[in-house]
């Protein structure tokens, strides 16, 4: 059971439309670098780089390094966020 903090910590990651684009496109598209998420949502790579940043920090997303490449995929929390999503949509 998680507690009401950590429970403010995943709701506090996903507070922000780009960071819900973030979730879905990482979900379709797992393994995806910045740049990829930067140009697929045609956003700045400063402002996807600390979205992401909030999201990892949020426990939403797991990020792993591959060489240069800083690559994204959801965690499990994550995983259940985008099917909570979806049951508003």
């Amino acid at each position: 059971m998680r507690s009401a903090k950590q429970l403010e910590r995943h709701f506090k990651g996903v507070a922000n439309y780009c960071r819900i684009d973030i979730l879905f496109l990482v979900f379709k598209n797992p393994d995806i670098n910045l740049d990829g998420i930067a140009k697929s949502l045609n956003k700045n790579f400063k402002t996807i780089s600390e979205h992401t940043r909030r999201l990892v920090q949020a426990g939403l997303v797991n990020k792993k390094y591959r060489g240069r490449n800083v690559i994204h995929s959801l965690s499990p929390y994550g995983e259940r966020f985008i099917k909570f999503i979806k049951t508003f949509q």
